[in-house]
């Protein structure tokens, strides 16, 4: 049975709560509006994210999505039949943006790239403490590669090759490392890894190595070759961690049908000392 008078009490309630979200400027009610998307089955559309996609919700299945293959920000998208209902795709990147889409049959789509420059469509996505926001990690990392040398013991050198460790920082349970590759033969280097691992500092005879990898949530400066006479910096953004007693960290630089191999050894005491990353 339909009653007016609760009703009218709902309608009160509804109108008091937003009330309080307005006066609560600490909080903040995101309105988007979706984005119109079309797809047929005849072609590929292909969306472009400024950051990595996170996940992907479709609404029915009468839609294909997946990544682009070698690339973690394009997404594939077409239609599974011809004529579906109208339906939602919603992105979530590393930046935290969330993306959504009204999506419809069209026999001929307007556009079949479609790129995002920047993060201004969409709100903010909540990514739990397994996700970080890359477009924080960027800026961090921007900032630490233009930090002055801070240590200088911390190196190793194999046939005109060297790696050096200048500074440790950190800031939001993340820790950056800063570092210098640099090459002083005519040869080009061609990296094969660059890895993180805790190890142990001595072991028995006839013992096997007991290793856990630390893998980077980000990497600034990038690059697969050092040339001949030249010099790259790197900065690696991991995961916090502390060092235990009787290990330490070893930071493998590996060269790609090569033997100029360089290690790294730092101390859970040299960790401990990392210094915070500047605003």
């Amino acid at each position: 049975m339909y009653h007016p008078l609760k009703w009218i009490f709902q309608l009160i309630l509804l109108l008091e709560t937003a009330a309080v979200f307005s006066q609560d400027h600490s909080m903040q009610m995101f309105v988007s509006q979706p984005f119109p998307l079309e797809l047929t089955t005849a072609k590929t559309t292909h969306l472009v994210f400024p950051y990595d996609i996170v996940s992907v919700d479709k609404g029915s299945g009468d839609i294909l999505a997946q990544k682009a293959k070698g690339v973690s920000n394009i997404l594939r998208v077409k239609a599974a039949v011809a004529d579906f209902h109208s339906t939602s795709l919603t992105v979530i990147t590393s930046d935290g943006k969330l993306y959504s889409f009204t999506v419809d049959y069209a026999a001929e789509p307007l556009q079949l790239t479609i790129e995002f420059a920047g993060s201004s469509l969409g709100p903010n996505a909540s990514l739990d403490q397994f996700q970080p926001n890359q477009a924080e990690l960027n800026r961090l990392a921007g900032r630490v590669m233009t930090q002055p040398k801070h240590l200088r013991s911390i190196k190793d050198k194999n046939s005109g090759s060297s790696l050096a460790l200048h500074g440790i920082y950190t800031s939001q349970d993340v820790i950056f490392c800063q570092l210098e590759m640099t090459n002083n033969s005519q040869i080009s280097y061609d990296i094969g890894s660059l890895r993180f691992f805790i190890r142990d500092k001595k072991r028995a005879k006839r013992t096997a190595v007991q290793q856990l990898e630390i893998r980077p949530v980000y990497v600034k400066g990038d690059t697969a070759v050092i040339g001949g006479k030249s010099a790259h910096s790197f900065v690696y953004a991991l995961p916090k961690f502390t060092i235990p007693d009787k290990k330490y960290l070893a930071i493998e630089l590996m060269e790609k049908n090569g033997g100029r191999h360089l290690e790294l050894e730092i101390s859970g005491k040299a960790l401990l000392k990392a210094s915070a990353v500047a605003e």
